[in-house]
């Protein structure tokens, strides 16, 4: 009986040695994964500073006051006044949608919606939330 508990110890053992093994290859390659995909990280990163400051340069008001000027007339270009802006009142307003015929029958709330907050009396002080 010694001998069988014996030759099953070492099968077990030898399984958990291949185990052990595979698994630590397979842990390389997901740390190797892992670089890489942090190298992709920084190289985007890297990338995306350097177009931030690209536009940063593209976009300096000096610069674009000589490209204006430059094509005044071409682009027809106009000079920013107050009067160059319009009023609330000169915006239509958007006709309301006309309420249905017949009641909704799938159980759907039919009155108005209103903002339970703003119709809530305010708290007096000391009471609890």
């Amino acid at each position: 009986m010694r001998g069988l508990t014996n030759v099953l110890l070492a099968i077990a053992v030898m399984g958990l040695g291949f185990w052990a093994y595979r698994e630590n290859y397979r842990t390389q390659q997901v740390m190797h994964e892992v670089r890489d995909l942090h190298d992709k990280i920084a190289n985007a990163h890297e990338r995306l500073a350097m177009l931030r400051a690209e536009w940063a340069y593209e976009n300096r008001p000096d610069r674009l006051r000589e490209l204006a000027d430059m094509n005044f007339a071409r682009l027809g270009l106009l000079p920013m006044v107050p009067e160059s802006f319009g009023t609330v009142d000169a915006v239509p307003r958007l006709p309301l949608a006309a309420a249905p015929e017949t009641p909704p029958t799938n159980g759907a709330v039919t009155g108005p919606i209103t903002n339970p907050v703003a119709t809530a009396a305010p708290l007096g002080k000391g009471e609890p939330l």
